[in-house]
């Protein structure tokens, strides 16, 4: 079915919907990696640098005990590495071990590749392109968006 056929009924283009049909095929993609939502943005903030739970709670918009329990599952699976900081035993630090390295790696191919495939039905090498940018495009606008609510 083409956008044209699509147009005949009724258009209700809803943002947060769409945004949110998005998530759940992403979800989708990555459960060829075994791994969660959740799981899956935090190996992402990780593949960043090493980070501490109370940084990435805030970073994920959660609670603290809730990112907690997703690296506990992440540390157990062997993805995820805890190291006691020298100049202080009692913080913490995360870093991605090898294995999270190639974990993340093949979570990252199923999702893009799913993306690619969904976008490949809009029927035309340009159309699809043009959706694949327009996320590139959402992802500079919630850099920016975050950088402008650190604390300076």
């Amino acid at each position: 079915m083409s956008i044209e056929q699509l147009e005949t009924q009724p258009r209700l283009h809803n943002p947060g919907r769409t945004a949110a049909w998005l998530s759940k095929q992403v979800e989708l993609g990555l459960t060829v990696a075994d791994l969660s939502l959740s799981q899956y943005r935090i190996l992402g903030i990780l593949d960043e640098g090493s980070a501490m739970s109370s940084s990435l709670a805030e970073r994920l918009a959660v609670r603290p005990p809730s990112v907690t329990a997703v690296i506990d599952g992440l540390v157990a699976r062997g993805l995820v590495v805890r190291t006691h900081s020298e100049d202080d035993r009692r913080r913490i630090s995360l870093g991605m071990t090898p294995q999270g390295q190639a974990v993340l790696q093949a979570a990252d191919r199923a999702v893009n590749d799913r993306l690619v495939s969904i976008a490949a039905g809009l029927g035309n090498a340009r159309s699809s392109t043009r959706a694949l940018d327009n996320l590139a495009l959402w992802h500079e606008a919630l850099v920016i968006h975050r950088a402008s609510r650190v604390p300076k």
